[in-house]
């Protein structure tokens, strides 16, 4: 019988190292080939590691959390034959062998030893009074103080007696030898008042693999971008009807139409006339990257957290198909099954919370980009239209901007011009 090792393959282009953020086989199971051993994080794509061997796992390489190098040793699987490693032989056990006594030392006596260990053995110490069960209930917090003399907390002390668990019936609830008699008596009138206990658990969750990298993105984006934030209130009445006539006459046969799309060809349209919005600030170079390409990220809440997928080329995509994209990227995002290709690129992002989306919020820009544009959930509101109030679907955008590169005049005209259009939703389809 020989050893495998498995190494952390080559997971994508120019990636150097990933973090191990799911084990699927332990020490001792039998693995078959392409079964698959972990789960690695490069970037915001898991990817899967499978076994090239069939065998028995001998050896895990690390922990939940840690980071691989490619190239590293990440599972050792005993396999038929030689293997690809040299198995290393286990070290003998180290007994000590036991001192020879001296020569001239007498033998010890048999009756000695016995009459030695009770004279010197510790008295045991007197267990504390157990706690009558008819007493037994909790009454203050952990750090709450009972008020008593110093006398009645020395007699607790020595009897073992919390004081926290017995009434006091002094003045302002003082505990007195009374109290205590009552106790030991094991009567329920010594039993302090139950009430809410304060809950001192801790449980400490790893940070690790999507979680720490949206950390470790988030901080820097909101520690090197200087954030403006916009939020103005767009009339979505018209649009919404023309939004539910095309689904009910497509029903089945095309994709249903979510604000998505109509929000992202509205950007298309803005980004024409400030293409400063579709861009990437590269602060260490010093240089701004405008591209051509509209590619979105659509913001989208997996088990793991949020990852961004992308829609590449919106500029040349009609409705139907922007809103085919978004799904196929959602659900692969949600399954863990999208690329490291369709989570990366995008050059301005979309970010919404559907019906949680609340009145507004401040969107954090997906560093380097420099806009990011931030749907608020949709409510029914009286509007006043110049003789009465009237009902109107109303929406909040709330969009953020690197100010270091967006002033606020810009970032005014940007936010406006989508307004404009998704007021007025046939502006959407006209070609300047």
């Amino acid at each position: 019988m020989g050893e495998y090792t498995v190494k952390l393959p080559d997971v994508g282009e120019g990636v150097a190292e990933a973090e191990l953020t799911e084990w699927q086989v332990e020490v001792g199971k039998i693995v078959r080939e392409d079964d698959i051993l972990a789960v690695v994080m490069t970037d915001k794509a898991a990817v899967e590691i499978p076994s090239p061997v069939t065998g028995p796992v001998l050896w895990l390489g690390a922990e939940i959390g840690e980071v691989y190098i490619v190239g590293a040793a990440l599972v050792r699987i005993e396999v038929e034959g030689e293997g690809n490693t040299v198995a290393e032989p286990a070290a003998a056990p180290v007994v000590a062998e036991p001192a020879p006594p001296a020569e001239d030392a007498p033998a010890p006596e048999k009756t000695a030893a016995p009459a030695q260990a009770r004279e010197t053995a510790p008295k045991p110490a007197p267990k504390p009074a157990p706690k009558p069960a008819a007493t037994a209930g909790p009454a203050r917090g952990e750090h709450d103080r009972p008020t008593a003399a110093p006398s009645v907390r020395r007699r607790a002390k020595e009897a073992g007696v919390d004081l926290r668990q017995v009434r006091g019936t002094g003045p302002a609830g003082r505990i007195t030898h009374d109290d205590l008699e009552l106790w030991f008596s094991g009567s329920t009138e010594a039993r302090a008042p139950a009430g809410r206990v304060a809950n001192t658990t801790v449980n400490e969750v790893k940070v690790v693999g999507l979680r720490r990298r949206i950390a470790e993105r988030m901080a820097a984006a909101n520690a090197q971008v200087a954030h403006i934030t916009y939020v103005d209130e767009i009339d979505m009445t018209e649009l919404e009807k023309l939004r539910e006539a095309l689904n009910a006459e497509h029903a089945g046969a095309r994709p249903k139409l979510t604000v998505l799309p109509f929000l992202m060809r509205a950007m298309v349209n803005a980004i024409a006339k400030q293409p400063a919005m579709n861009a990437h600030f590269d602060d260490d170079a010093g240089v701004i990257r405008q591209f051509g390409g509209v590619h979105i990220g659509i913001a989208t809440q997996t088990p793991g957290g949020l990852t961004v997928p992308v829609v590449r080329h919106v500029e040349a995509r009609g409705l139907w198909d922007s809103a085919a994209e978004i799904g196929r990227l959602a659900e692969a995002a949600r399954t863990g099954a999208a690329s490291r290709d369709e989570l990366s690129g995008s050059t301005i992002t979309i970010t919404s919370l559907g019906a949680l989306g609340g009145i507004a919020t401040t969107p954090i820009v997906n560093r380097p980009e420099v806009a990011i544009a931030g749907v608020n959930k949709m409510q029914v509101r009286p509007v006043w239209d110049g003789q009465g109030f009237v009902p109107r679907r109303m929406m909040n955008l709330s969009s953020s901007f690197d100010h270091r590169i967006i002033d606020g005049w810009d970032a005014a005209i940007f936010v406006q011009a989508i307004r404009r259009q998704l007021e007025n939703p046939a502006t959407l389809f006209v070609e300047d």
